[in-house]
């Protein structure tokens, strides 16, 4: 079961949960996937950082007004950025995807983002490109092809990383808020800051 289903859950607790979980995108190219090693949440209604901030409604934020496990995807200096509705349906928070360990389709990756190494997709604008995903994503359901979380595979952290979103200037206490769940040690976290563990921070 997706944890997005379980209204008991916070957003908070969501985007921890999805630490590990595997992305999926079907493209012309072939299948690419990956874990998920890095998230934010953003709180809807009384994040000053959240595009809902005060329940705002523009044809752009449609996305996010619907149900749960909806796709919301904005683009901020021509990247495109990976967000999961994961509360019901009017109630607009979400969960940004920032990093992902590739797992299928590493060449198509290396090829979209002509480049090798972690910079592939240690960053929420760089996986959305290495993995084709694009506008024509918004507004459909992460349950349904051609972008997926699967349901058949998922890895654990050994530890998860507390820390504050990245790019939140100027919104109280919100810009530090302790809301960007990472896997710790993991080479494919944007921005990683100190060593990378070894299993890259997975549990064996």
């Amino acid at each position: 079961m997706n944890p997005w289903f379980d209204s008991k859950k916070t957003t908070e607790e969501i985007a921890q949960e999805l630490l590990g979980m595997l992305v999926v995108k079907e493209t012309d190219a072939g299948i690419v996937s990956g874990w998920i090693v890095e998230t934010e949440a953003y709180l809807g209604e009384i994040d000053q950082a959240a595009h809902s901030y005060k329940l705002k409604k523009t044809p752009r934020l449609n996305s996010m007004y619907q149900e749960a496990g909806t796709i919301y995807i904005y683009s901020m200096h021509t990247h495109h950025m990976l967000n999961l509705v994961v509360q019901a349906k009017g109630i607009p928070e979400a969960v940004l995807i920032r990093g992902i360990e590739p797992f299928e389709g590493l060449a198509i990756m290396e090829e979209r983002r002509a480049q090798t190494g972690f910079a592939v997709t240690d960053g929420p604008g760089k996986l959305t490109k290495a993995m084709g995903i694009d506008k024509s994503d918004d507004g459909s359901s992460i349950l349904v092809p051609p972008l997926i979380i699967s349901q058949k595979e998922r890895r654990y952290p050994q530890e998860v990383e507390l820390s504050k979103r990245i790019g939140i200037p100027n919104k109280g206490k919100w810009t530090e808020a302790f809301l960007r769940y990472s896997v710790k040690g993991n080479p494919y976290v944007s921005k990683l800051k100190g060593t990378i563990e070894p299993d890259y921070g997975w549990e064996k």
